[in-house]
């Protein structure tokens, strides 16, 4: 029905929300009261049904059997009232002088007891750019959480920067509320990423199917509840269209294993006596260096044999044609499992246990006793 399953809803609970019959009546006839016209690009102004002037003049087209009512030419009614838009207002002026499309919804706020009048428009496809153009200037990873963004500022070198950020945001209560919380955060966050002098966001390419979260994760009450509670969709159709505007990229990364990488490499060498990094600060790092095409792992060298530098720097970093670069690596201790086939020695468990000392040595010499040197 017009107004939604909610109004539906209160209908059959009027005292508990609070309504009368008459009340709930308005709004369900306020539902019936809007119109609604899509824009035509060339068009004068942008729209021909519903006309907006620069002025904030507002004129309907009316149809042939309303002709009689026109109070303008071309069989047009102006409203008495004029609009204006505090928001984007300079963007919505640039359309319609270059005659652009915009479309415009006029509706009765009940509550308020005031009309609107809305202007939408298509936004143009956003741009694309290299990798290595993007991560020129560093880059924000971002770690989405239930109910907070985690931020960390990297270099081009993938070196985090400064402190980490946090961005909450409260995914309860109404659809509005919602929608208005997410969009709040993700505007504190391109701001601060904008300050921070880069133009690409690392973000992880989160896809909660049903089928996939279920094979997965089926027993896992809690965690089905908290993955479900991610806005995943609208967070990332909010925050591509929202970076678009600061002339901003997104980065979409491979979700896999940044949060346990994260934490076993960098949770513990960024904490310092003043500052805790958690988990979530750890695989923000982890996103922003994936996002960068370094790895995730930290990049540690062993000590020299000496000191001189005839063996030149070595490190345990694995160049970029190594697949499972970014896994961790194995312990120093671990040995090939071909290492005896490959030098070619077997030991067995009898020639194992089998002593070195002279003492101990067997050998297979027969010892005689002379009977001349006996006295």
């Amino acid at each position: 029905m017009r107004g939604g399953r909610k109004l539906l809803n209160t209908r059959h609970n009027l005292a508990a929300a609070g309504f009368t019959e008459a009340d709930w009546r308005k709004r369900w006839e306020s539902a019936r009261w809007f119109l609604s016209a899509d824009g035509e690009s060339g068009k004068r102004f942008g729209n021909e049904t519903i006309r907006v002037t620069p002025q904030g003049e507002v004129s309907v087209k009316l149809p042939a059997p309303l002709a009689g009512l026109a109070n303008a030419r071309n069989g047009r009614y102006v409203l008495a009232a004029t609009v204006s838009f505090p928001h984007r207002g300079a963007e919505w002026a640039d359309r319609i002088e270059g005659n652009r499309a915009v479309a415009y919804r006029i509706h009765l706020d009940v509550e308020r007891g005031r009309w609107y009048l809305d202007a939408s428009w298509t936004r143009p496809v956003a741009r694309t750019m290299p990798l290595e153009a993007a991560g020129a200037a560093g880059i924000v990873g971002v770690d989405t959480n239930a109910d907070h963004f985690a931020a960390w500022h990297l270099d081009a070198h993938g070196n985090p920067v400064g402190a980490p950020r946090r961005f909450p945001y409260d995914l309860t209560g109404t659809a509005g509320h919602r929608d208005a919380q997410i969009r709040h955060a993700i505007t504190r966050l391109l701001h601060w990423a904008k300050r921070c002098g880069v133009t690409a966001i690392g973000l992880e390419n989160l896809d909660f199917t049903a089928e996939t979260t279920r094979e997965k994760h089926g027993r896992k009450k809690r965690f089905r509840q908290l993955i479900s509670g991610i806005p995943t969709g609208k967070l990332r159709a909010r925050l591509v269209s929202m970076a678009a505007e600061l002339d901003m990229v997104i980065v979409a990364v491979d979700p896999a294993y940044t949060s346990q990488w994260g934490a076993q490499h960098w949770q513990q060498p960024l904490a310092t006596p003043t500052r805790t990094t958690t988990r979530h600060d750890a695989a923000s790092i982890a996103i922003g260096r994936r996002a960068l095409g370094h790895p995730i792992r930290r990049r540690t060298a062993p000590p020299h044999d000496d000191r001189s530098d005839r063996r030149g720097h070595r490190t345990v970093q694995a160049p970029s044609g190594i697949r499972g670069r970014e896994e961790t690596r194995r312990p120093v201790t671990d040995r090939a499992h071909d290492a005896r086939s490959r030098t070619g020695t077997t030991r067995t468990r009898a020639t194992s246990r089998a002593s070195t000392t002279v003492r101990d040595a067997r050998s297979d010499h027969t010892w005689v006793q002379d009977p001349l040197l006996i006295t």
